[in-house]
């Protein structure tokens, strides 16, 4: 029997590592081998809502923090919007994110998660969570940009994992890339492996949270607007 589009996200999440080099200061996070729970909650996430084989548009991240699909295992997807609207409680953690706020605002106002995930996949090209030490030997998030050495040493990764995102049943012609820097090196990545057609960046959901949250509604019309645009 074919297996479903939920079965192959699934997969490849429990069939996720790193294990190339990383720069001093620098530490990936495996959500999955972390903590038992995560394991749970993700695959309930992709049975409930991908349980079909339907091809979907993939929306690109950066890689997932620590207080959202660090935790969760489920991109920009924190504790709190987990349990209140996809309906999946996890007992271990608790966990508020803001880009998981903006994230479901604009889920809500496309219409809800259920037809929201049958025509979109959200996702990273650095699928798991990087953190790097601060002068004051605290762990903070990092992004696989945030340093171009470390940029250099994922790079490889980021292809081979965009490339299986792609094997799942994503449509090429046209992704959505959150964030402006992140969009600048997925073009490069993009030119070097041939991957999709063209690349619609949208401004990051931590951007808007943090530095426009006055005109919140505005970017939610636009990420409405521009997501529809597929489907004419």
């Amino acid at each position: 029997m074919k297996e479903t589009f939920g079965e192959k996200v699934i997969d490849f999440n429990l069939n996720l590592k790193y294990s190339g080099l990383l720069p001093d200061g620098f530490r990936v996070l495996n959500p999955y081998l972390d903590n038992p729970e995560t394991l749970d909650v993700m695959q309930q996430f992709y049975h409930k809502y991908y349980n079909d084989s339907e091809v979907r548009k993939f929306i690109i991240g950066i890689n997932p923090s620590r207080h959202g699909a660090g935790v969760t295992g489920v991109p920009f997807t924190d504790t709190k919007r987990l349990k209140d609207i996809c309906g999946i409680e996890m007992k271990s953690a608790y966990t508020h994110e803001i880009s998981s706020v903006f994230i479901y605002d604009m889920i809500e106002a496309f219409g809800g998660a259920k037809l929201f995930y049958q025509k979109f996949y959200i996702n990273s090209p650095f699928p798991l969570a990087i953190i790097r030490k601060t002068k004051e030997n605290k762990w903070i998030n990092a992004n696989y940009y945030d340093d171009r050495t470390l940029f250099e040493m994922v790079k490889d990764f980021m292809i081979d994992s965009l490339k299986k995102h792609i094997s799942l049943g994503i449509d090429t012609s046209k992704v959505f890339v959150l964030g402006k820097k992140n969009a600048d090196f997925i073009q490069k990545l993009n030119h070097e492996a041939k991957l999709f057609d063209e690349l619609k960046i949208l401004e990051h959901p931590r951007f808007i949270q943090q530095y426009k949250s006055k005109e919140k509604q505005l970017y939610i019309d636009k990420y409405i607007l521009t997501l529809n645009n597929l489907e004419k």
